[in-house]
């Protein structure tokens, strides 16, 4: 055989898994409209991220508790990835305010169990189908301290911003000194290397104070109102 002959590679489908695929197609459907449906009527409604490792115990644990107390006696339903850590901070400080508590439940080997402070309960089985409800549905992010996850939740939605696939939003990072590090590391690596503009750095806020996270998100939208322009509208059905 010479350099330029090229080997025949027999490929075989077994029919079987190619059916599952299918069938599955079906499954992420239905996750997209019982999800959409059930969620249409709790805006507005800000997204709460963070450590699904977090205890009770721990100051991130008992600031998020107080950001969506907060937040839910202001108006706005919360939602969080159903699960322990901050996101049972996010669901409880809700629950016991005035506005619903909703969790985005994923199934996984380990570490994740639903928490008892839930108005509204959906479970996924799919990441990218429960990504969209948390962006589509939110006037605001806020991110506390966390790991992969939380960082995943954090670039999707500065990625979709940024480029213009949702609408802009606050997106506010809680507890500065947890975030110092990444935030110097956007300034000094992916800034200087031209790898974003400048103003990107405008998509982040950084506060601490619970009462100051909901003023902020107030103040974004005093002029434009939190129901979506049309423009906004379309832009979101192609998110």
């Amino acid at each position: 055989m010479s350099l330029h002959d090229k080997p025949t590679i027999h490929m075989s489908v077994e029919k079987p898994w190619s059916a599952k695929e299918s069938w599955r197609l079906f499954g992420i459907m239905a996750e997209f409209v019982e999800g959409t449906e059930r969620l249409d009527t709790i805006q507005p409604a800000v997204s709460i991220f963070g450590s699904a490792r977090t205890s009770p115990s721990s100051p991130h644990y008992q600031l998020a508790e107080q950001i969506a107390k907060q937040l839910s006696d202001a108006g706005f339903s919360v939602i969080s990835g159903g699960g322990p850590g901050i996101m049972e901070a996010a669901n409880k400080g809700a629950y016991y305010g005035k506005s619903p508590s909703i969790g985005l439940n994923i199934q996984l080997p380990h570490e994740q169990h639903r928490n008892p402070y839930q108005d509204i309960s959906q479970t996924f089985r799919h990441f990218f189908a429960r990504k969209y409800m948390f962006v589509k549905f939110a006037t605001a992010y806020v991110v506390l301290p966390g790991g992969f996850g939380t960082l995943d939740e954090l670039m999707e939605a500065l990625t979709l911003v940024q480029t213009g696939k949702t609408r802009k939003m606050p997106i506010i990072l809680v507890y500065s000194q947890f975030w110092q590090g990444l935030l110097d590391w956007f300034k000094n690596a992916l800034v200087e290397e031209g790898l974003i503009s400048p103003e990107d750095m405008n998509l982040i806020q950084v506060i601490d104070e619970p009462t100051e996270v909901v003023n902020a998100i107030f103040q974004y939208y005093e002029t434009s109102g939190f129901e979506p322009t049309a423009a906004e509208r379309e832009i979101q059905l192609n998110l």
